[in-house]
């Protein structure tokens, strides 16, 4: 088995249970910063629209340019957060999410 690399972390899916994927480390712990930032603890929570329109003030530019690629980390972190069970969603409609 290969060694992992150090630039990058494993992350799980809410919706694919048992599956692991590697993404960019930086990245990652940069938008589960600003994930986390944004998302209430308590219900109703936020669409993931609106998580995506509140975390490009708390991206770091290098990272992430003029937002370059923030809607897919989004939904990256947001699903593993949701496997971990750090981020629940609510069970009526539209999807909305906070910390447990």
């Amino acid at each position: 088995m290969p060694a992992a690399n150090p630039a990058t972390i494993e992350v799980e899916n809410f919706t694919s249970p048992g599956s692991l994927r590697r993404v960019d480390a930086a990245k990652y712990q940069a938008m589960r910063a600003a994930f986390l930032k944004v998302l209430p603890a308590a219900p109703p929570g936020l669409t993931p629209a609106e998580i995506q329109k509140r975390v490009l003030a708390h991206l770091p530019q290098d990272l992430f340019p003029g937002g370059a690629k923030a809607g897919w980390w989004v939904k990256c972190v947001q699903l593993d957060l949701e496997a971990k069970g750090v981020v629940v969603r609510e069970k009526t409609p539209p999807v909305r999410l906070h910390k447990t």
